[in-house]
């Protein structure tokens, strides 16, 4: 039924429906489809550079034209009666898919659905019953059984569950650089795992029970990468009123941490009785109980939270359950919980400041968020593109222009070397300071402490392996100097060496002391 070529297209095509599209290996399936007629990409792996939409490529659109004459090919041979074997009818099931995403669930429109409405909901009505129409229309008896086990409603699910991620992280979370692709691959893998299959098939009614914990230096879009993870939920369709389950506003709560108090916190979170404390006047929700079952809390600067706080915390993380302030009544937590700190979690460990156990709760799933030099230091000209993105928001029109203005700026007064210690936060400002005053003034570093640090101690102590000497070492090295180059020829190592050893928690909290 298929020629040669046709196979060698389908097979990979097969494995694009269940691929990663942010890691390298997305790239080299289309090329692998297309053969000679693969265009080169200009990056190692997908990423927004504003040129051009994500489904408008050169290589999306061959792809897609060919799929969809394939898939009518295959249809009618089956529907002749032609055999196929198993592994056959798995290609055409693929393939179905594929073009199924492609014809309806781009055109969902996820930022109308964030905003909600009627109208939105409209709109889903007409790509739900069209997806149905085309589903039905490559149902081919008796051979498509892979089809026939299929729940349609299900497949809808995951197809705007796959649409919202994609749109979430590609549009959001940028950079050309080795660790921008690295980060944005993992934001993925944190909603769907590493096996797509095996989400599609059952891991996504429990996904939501595991906590991500997002790691990294202040600054460096940890918000960014909670709010995408949030908003990619899965949310069932229900057929019947032909509407998603749950509406994407509200689905996303976020929580600074550190600008409250232990007792708001508490109330905030956990929600109160009238009466339980002095102020509280009637009955009050907190975020867990108003979180859908398709949103997420996040929990910005958990390495701030009261330890009589981390008890009941650790509770909900483990079981789900809390109660308000006040009441006896056992609730059940629905939604997902995100966490994210600056801090070197191990230290607060070690100084008694933050529960073990919590800890070890909170990092079933771990991303780190990687500091604007790394990115800058594994690829310069990354620098464009960011502050292209931070112009667009703030002069659409003239966004080329304050571009070329700040980067001229920032090569005459502070260097390719500047090591960006406030990280994407400080390049705003940069941008924002040169728009308005054009100039801007980094903050000057602060006076050192002469309290030893604390890995020091633990050298003092005698406690170190000699590779934990050396990673702590690289690490406070790099603090200070702010690239990898540098440091490497500092300590006369290689600078893949350097990049290896360095410890992203400690990074953060030497940042921090700085």
């Amino acid at each position: 039924m298929l020629s040669t070529a046709d196979r060698r297209f389908v097979d990979a095509l097969s494995q694009l429906n269940f691929q990663n599209p942010f890691q390298p290996e997305r790239l080299e399936l289309e090329r692998v489809a297309l053969g000679s007629d693969y265009q080169p990409e200009d990056h190692i792996a997908w990423s927004n550079d504003f040129s051009r939409q994500a489904n408008d490529r050169p290589n999306v659109r061959k792809i897609n034209e060919r799929a969809q004459q394939l898939v009518e090919q295959l249809r009618a041979q089956l529907h002749k009666g032609e055999n196929a074997d198993d592994a056959t009818l798995q290609l055409y099931f693929d393939l179905v898919l594929y073009v199924l995403y492609y014809r309806h669930a781009v055109q969902l429109d996820v930022d109308e659905l964030l905003r909600g409405g009627t109208r939105p909901q409209k709109k889903v009505k007409q790509i739900w019953r069209g997806f149905l129409e085309e589903f039905q229309h490559y149902l081919v008896r008796p051979s498509n059984s892979l089809l026939e086990l299929n729940d349609p409603a299900h497949l809808f699910a995951i197809f705007f569950q796959i649409r919202r991620a994609f749109l979430s992280i590609f549009d959001n979370i940028l950079g050309e650089s080795l660790p921008a692709v690295e980060l944005r691959a993992a934001v993925w893998q944190s909603v769907f795992t590493h096996d797509m299959r095996r989400y599609r098939r059952s891991l996504y009614l429990h996904m939501r029970e595991l906590t991500t914990l997002i790691t990294g230096p202040s600054g460096t879009g940890k918000e960014l990468v909670a709010r995408a993870i949030s908003l990619s939920q899965y949310i069932p369709f229900d057929v019947e009123k032909e509407a998603f389950h749950g509406e994407l506003p509200g689905a996303f709560s976020p929580v600074n941490l550190s600008a409250l108090s232990p007792t708001l916190i508490e109330s905030e979170l956990f929600g109160h009785c009238r009466g339980s404390f002095t102020g509280a006047l009637a009955d009050r929700p907190g975020w867990l109980e108003n979180c859908p079952s398709h949103g997420a809390v996040f929990l910005d600067e958990i390495g701030e939270l009261d330890p009589a706080v981390q008890v009941k915390l650790l509770r909900v993380v483990q079981s789900g359950d809390f109660s308000r302030i006040g009441e006896a009544r056992q609730r059940c937590f629905q939604g997902k919980l995100i966490a994210a700190t600056h801090r070197d979690l191990a230290v607060e460990m070690h100084e008694g400041r933050f529960r073990e156990d919590l800890y070890y709760r909170l990092c079933s799933d771990r991303v780190t968020t990687p500091s604007l030099r790394e990115q800058l230091d594994d690829r310069p000209e990354a620098l464009t593109g960011l502050i292209s993105f931070i112009a667009q928001g703030l002069v659409a029109n003239e966004a080329d222009a304050l571009t070329d203005e700040v980067e001229r700026w920032i090569s005459q007064h502070v260097g390719a070397d500047y090591p960006w210690p406030g990280n994407i936060r400080e390049l705003e400002q940069c941008v924002r300071n040169v728009l308005v005053r054009h100039e801007y003034e980094p903050q000057p570093p602060a006076e050192s402490s002469s309290r030893l640090p604390d890995w020091l101690h633990e050298v003092e102590q005698g406690t170190l392996t000699h590779n934990e000497l050396l990673s702590r070492y690289c690490t406070a090295v790099y603090a200070k100097l702010g690239s990898y180059q540098k440091t490497a020829e500092v300590l006369g190592l290689d600078r893949r060496t350097v990049r290896s050893k360095v410890d992203e928690e400690l990074l953060a909290v030497l940042s921090n002391d700085r």
